[in-house]
C-alpha cells in the first residue's frame, strides 16, 4: 500500500511539471489524499451510467454480504461506544479542557447547539421522520407477532424511532469528535483523520497509514453524504409535487441536486465561521418553530402519550432490539433499519468527528458529550415526539391514509399530507420545504468544509481552510453521485449506498474507540 501512495504522488507530480493545473489546482493540495477517493468516485459513477442493471446487481450482492457476516458487528459496536462515552464523561479525561487549560471558546452555547443539530442530525429527520415511522407502523417485524396497524404497532413505531434517532447513533459522533478534538488540540497532531487512532501508536502516526485512513474515510463519507443528500432530493420533490404538481423525472432531480450543490459551496466558500454559523443560527430557529406549530397545532395530548409510551418501551427493549438478541426483530427487518442506520451514521462520522472537533476548542470533554450527545439526542427524541407521532396518528384515524400512500407514491410523499392536515397548511409546507434545502446546504457546507481540508496541505491551528478550488470539486461530486443513486434506484439506492460507506468506517470506529480507552489511562497520569 505504501508503494501506491508513492507512485499515485510521483504520477501527479509528473503530471503537473506539464500542465498549468499545478499552479491553479494543485497548489496546496494533498494528492496523495485527494486523487485516490477522486478516481474512485468518478469510476463508480461512470460505470453506474454505462452498465445500469449490471452496476445496481453488484451494489445489492455487496450490499447483501455486508449484512450477512457484519451485520452483529455493527450493533454491538454502536451500543459498546454509547456505554464508552458514558465511562468517558465520568472519567478523568471528561475534565480536560479542549486546547488546553487557557483555551477560549470559538463559538457561544447557543451557536454552538445550532450548528451541532444542523450539521448532524436536520436533514435525516426532515425526512426520516415522517416517513419511517410509517415503515414499521404498516409493517411491523413479524416475529414480534404484532398486528399491523394496530395500537401496539404505534407504540413499537415511536420506540424504533427512539432507537434509531437519539442516544446510540449520537454516541458515535461524540466519541469519534472528542476523540480528533483532544488529539489535534491537546496532542498536538497534524489535522489528519489519522490522528484519531494516533493514542494507539504512541502519538507517532506513519504519514502513510494516516493518509490511507484519510483515503477510506473520504470515500465512506462521500457515499453517506450522497445517501443523505439522496433522502432530502426525494422530499424536496415530494414538495414540489404536492405544491405545484411537478412529477417526478430525472432532471427534476438533476436541477434541485445543481440548486443546493452551488447553494452549499457558496457557503462553504465563506469560510468555517462565516456561511455555517449564519445559516444553523436560521435553521434551528425555524426547526423550533415550525416543531412548536405541528406540536400545538395537532393533538397535542394524543402526542405527548404517545411519545412517553414509545420512550417507555425504547427503555425497557433497548439492549435486546439495538443487538437482536434472540432474533426478536427477524434478520430482515433488522439489517433494513437498525444495521442501515448505524451504517448511515458511521459513513458520515470521520469527517462530521473532525467539524464537530474543531468547533470545540475552549469546552471541556464533559460541555462536549453534554452538547453532542445528551442535548441532541433530547431534540430528536422530541422531533420524532412531534412529527412521527403526528403521522402515525394521523394514518391510525384515517384508515391507513399514509400507509396508502407509501405504497403507491413513495416515502417522499408523506410529510407533506401529515403538515396538509394542519391549519395553514401551503405556509407550512412551503415552509418546510425550505427547511430541507437549508438544512442539507449547512450539512454538507460542515462536511465539504472538512473533507476539503483533509485533501490541502498545511492545515493548522493558524491556518484552517482550504483552497476554494478544493471545496468546489468536492461539492460537484457529491451531487453528482447522489444524483446517480437516487435516479437508478431510489430510496434502496440511499440504503444501498449508507451500507457501503458505513462498513469501511466500522473498522476504524472500533480502533477509535480503543484509542478512548487509552487517552482516559493517560488521563489519569497527565495533567491537562
Amino acid at each position: 500500500m505504501l508503494i501506491s501512495f508513492t507512485a499515485i504522488n510521483d504520477i501527479v507530480l509528473d503530471f503537473g511539471h506539464y500542465s498549468s493545473i499545478n499552479s491553479i489546482l494543485l497548489k496546496r493540495l494533498n494528492r496523495t489524499v485527494f486523487f485516490p477517493p477522486i478516481i474512485l468516485l468518478v469510476f463508480t459513477v461512470l460505470l453506474s451510467q454505462l452498465y445500469g442493471d449490471e452496476f445496481v446487481s453488484t451494489l445489492q450482492v455487496a450490499n447483501q454480504w455486508i449484512l450477512d457476516h457484519f451485520s452483529g458487528l455493527f450493533s454491538w459496536t454502536a451500543l459498546l461506544i454509547l456505554g464508552l462515552v458514558i465511562v468517558v464523561y465520568f472519567s478523568k479525561l471528561g475534565r480536560w479542557r479542549i486546547g488546553g487549560s487557557d483555551a477560549r471558546p470559538i463559538l457561544s452555547k447557543w451557536k454552538w447547539f445550532a450548528v451541532t443539530i444542523c450539521t448532524t442530525i436536520a436533514t435525516g429527520i426532515l425526512f426520516w421522520g415522517v416517513a419511517e415511522p410509517i415503515f414499521h407502523f404498516s409493517t411491523p417485524p413479524p416475529n414480534l407477532g404484532i398486528t399491523a396497524g394496530s395500537k401496539e404497532a404505534m407504540t413499537f413505531a415511536m420506540s424504533s424511532l427512539m432507537m434509531h434517532w437519539t442516544l446510540t447513533p449520537y454516541a458515535i459522533y461524540t466519541l469519534a469528535g472528542l476523540v480528533f478534538a483532544v488529539s489535534f488540540y491537546n496532542l498536538r497532531q497534524p489535522f489528519s483523520l489519522g490522528s484519531m487512532v494516533s493514542p494507539l501508536f504512541a502519538d507517532q502516526m506513519n504519514p502513510n497509514v494516516s493518509n490511507f485512513i484519510d483515503i477510506v474515510c473520504l470515500y465512506g463519507l462521500v457515499a453517506g453524504m450522497a445517501a443523505s443528500l439522496g433522502a432530502g432530493l426525494l422530499s424536496v420533490m415530494g414538495g414540489l409535487d404536492h405544491l405545484l404538481g411537478w412529477s417526478k423525472t430525472s432532471w427534476g432531480l438533476a436541477l434541485i441536486t445543481g440548486a443546493i450543490v452551488v447553494t452549499f459551496i457558496v457557503s462553504a466558500v465563506s469560510g468555517l465561521m462565516k456561511g455555517i454559523r449564519i445559516l444553523s443560527d436560521i435553521n434551528i430557529r425555524l426547526f423550533i418553530l415550525l416543531a412548536l406549530f405541528v406540536f400545538l397545532a395537532g393533538p397535542t395530548w394524543a402526542l405527548l402519550e404517545l411519545g412517553l409510551s414509545g420512550v417507555s418501551e425504547y427503555a425497557a427493549h433497548m439492549v435486546s432490539r439495538s443487538l437482536n438478541l434472540d432474533n426478536v426483530l427477524g434478520q430482515k427487518w433488522f439489517n433494513s433499519w437498525t444495521v442501515f442506520n448505524w451504517a448511515n451514521w458511521l459513513a458520515w462520522t470521520p469527517i462530521t468527528a473532525v467539524f464537530l472537533g474543531r468547533i470545540a476548542r475552549g469546552y471541556t470533554v464533559r460541555t462536549f458529550i453534554i452538547f453532542n450527545l445528551v442535548i441532541p439526542s433530547i431534540f430528536g427524541a422530541v422531533w420524532m415526539m412531534i412529527f412521527g407521532g403526528s403521522a402515525l396518528l394521523m394514518d391510525f384515524n384515517q384508515g391507513g391514509v399514509l400507509s396508502e400512500s407509501l405504497r403507491a407514491n413513495g416515502p417522499e410523499s408523506l410529510v407533506y399530507l401529515v403538515l396538509g392536515d394542519l391549519p395553514f397548511a401551503i405556509v407550512v409546507s412551503t415552509v418546510f420545504v425550505l427547511l430541507i434545502f437549508l438544512s442539507y446546504v449547512t450539512a454538507a457546507d460542515s462536511n465539504t468544509s472538512a473533507m476539503s481540508a483533509l485533501s490541502t496541505s498545511g492545515i493548522s491551528l493558524d491556518q484552517i481552510e482550504a483552497p476554494v478550488r478544493i471545496k468546489v470539486i468536492w461539492g460537484v461530486l457529491i451531487g453528482l453521485v447522489a444524483w446517480v443513486m437516487v435516479s437508478s434506484v431510489g430510496i434502496e439506492g440511499i440504503k444501498m449506498t449508507s451500507i457501503l460507506g458505513g462498513f469501511p468506517i466500522l473498522f476504524f470506529m472500533i480502533a477509535v474507540s480503543m484509542s478512548a480507552v487509552v487517552l482516559m489511562i493517560r488521563s489519569r497520569k497527565v495533567k491537562n
